[in-house]
């Protein structure tokens, strides 16, 4: 019986000592940023297809793939398959630039919240709008 304690409290001390050491291992990892690359879509069917472009690679383009609701009309819709969004990332998953199709150019501010949500805030004059599109 005293073999098994002693083989007990040599194994909870081992783990005790262990576990910190891999746990500081891991937080030592550089976490990955999820990509915003993709196909995301709002809930009235409209959607984007998202790309990281400009010089450096860290800028997001949006070109437009589909347009639903009442923003479908024959003016905006031959926008889509344009690009309509060009934006310099402003810090960790935001970017912050412009929408424009047609003769509308609002001020955008994009925003990755999750692996799979994008939110665009877009604003003209003192009159904002978020949407949230989720990756398809």
């Amino acid at each position: 019986m005293q073999f098994l304690k002693t083989t007990l409290a040599i194994g909870m001390l081992c783990a005790a000592s262990v576990t910190p050491l891999l746990a500081q291992e891991q937080a030592a990892r550089p976490r990955q940023a999820a990509s915003p690359e993709g196909v995301f879509v709002d809930e009235y069917g409209t959607s984007f297809k998202f790309s990281l472009c400009g010089e450096d690679g860290t800028s997001l383009c949006g070109v437009l793939t589909n347009l639903e609701g009442r923003s479908a009309t024959e003016e905006n819709l031959a926008y889509v398959g344009r690009q309509v969004m060009q934006a310099p990332r402003t810090g960790p998953n935001e970017w912050k630039g412009s929408l424009s199709a047609g003769g509308l150019k609002a001020e955008a501010r994009v925003t990755q919240t999750s692996p799979n949500t994008i939110d665009i805030q877009g604003c003209r004059a003192i009159l904002c709008q978020t949407l949230t599109y989720t990756r398809m």
